[in-house]
């Protein structure tokens, strides 16, 4: 095993995943550290999904490796999979199965089962034992999938679109556990996710990827605390005054404008020298949220930024 791979979970390396011409993973490469809270993000058609599918053996990868708990991914058998819980928004459940049998069913697979558990996640979900699983909401469904997921208390829990289609009350509730669960347990998770407010609370890092590429691997709060929106309103500008190339979301409406800098130091004065002597009226900067810098990145990859 390589060295680097000791300290993490899962450890990417070039990976390359294609489906004929389609690029789905074009040269990934991060790392998921033991013992922390990853977010995968990007937009729809990003490769998240076909990503976390390759790390699960799900898909071979076309070039590149994927280490999961110091395992080749290719290589993932019973032993791993005992380690590792996975939950998908796509996973096809035994919808004809009550509670009861679904987690029956699962229990023998798993040697660590812990039955006190599951049952305190039963309760705390609460989640009718006698109920069919398709005659539950989907945000039900999708508790009973994670309490098969985690009642074996893994090493590591995958996560994939877990919030997508619940009501605000019951992702608060998946959430609320989820944090409790993480802290108490000390699991390595890794989350990929369109909620991306949600994923703000819980993460401890974010990988950002874009048409199957990389574009940003920090951790949470190195990110916001360096990330900035700016407003400025402004005198004169020169017709030929450009921004700054590190300027996000740059906007220009009249006297006012508006741009984003994700490496802002607290140099207030550095950003005024930016613009001509006596341009600048007023300058106000505010600190982002992670919705707000996906927003403004994301832009930039998809080439939609206004000036």
């Amino acid at each position: 095993m390589d060295i680097k791979s000791e300290g993490n979970a899962i450890l990417l390396s070039g990976l390359k995943k294609h489906f004929g011409r389609t690029r789905a993973v074009d040269g990934l490469s991060f790392e998921v550290p033991r013992g922390q809270v990853t977010a995968f993000l990007g937009s729809n058609g990003a490769g998240k999904s076909t990503t976390i599918q390759t790390i699960m053996n799900l898909h071979k990868p076309t070039a590149g490796s994927v280490e999961v708990l110091g395992v080749d991914s290719c290589r993932l058998g019973p032993t791993q999979l005992q380690r590792i819980g996975y939950v998908s928004e796509n996973m096809e459940l035994p919808l004809w199965m009550t509670v009861k049998s679904f987690l029956d069913y699962c229990r023998p697979f798993y040697p660590s089962w812990d039955q006190a558990f599951a049952e305190q996640l039963l309760e705390e979900f609460q989640l009718p034992l006698d109920r069919k699983l398709r005659n539950l909401s989907r945000g039900m469904r999708m508790k009973a999938a994670l309490i098969g997921g985690i009642a074996y208390r893994p090493e590591l829990v995958v996560l994939d679109e877990p919030f997508s289609g619940l009501d605000p009350l019951v992702r608060d509730e998946f959430i609320r556990g989820l944090l409790r669960l993480t802290g108490e347990e000390g699991w390595t998770v890794f989350l990929s996710s369109h909620d991306i407010d949600e994923v703000e609370r819980l993460a401890d890092r974010v990988v950002l990827i874009d048409s199957g590429q990389k574009k940003m691997e920090e951790s949470v709060e190195r990110l916001l605390e360096t990330s900035r929106q700016v407003e400025v309103a402004c005198g004169d500008l020169p017709k030929d005054f450009q921004p700054h190339e590190d300027w996000l979301g740059y906007r220009r409406a009249g006297r006012s404008i508006s741009f984003a800098v994700f490496s802002f130091d607290g140099d207030e004065a550095a950003l005024r020298a930016a613009f001509p002597p006596s341009a600048v009226d007023r300058l106000a900067v505010r600190e982002m949220s992670l919705r707000e810098v996906f927003v403004s990145m994301a832009a930039r990859w998809q080439g939609k930024e206004g000036v």
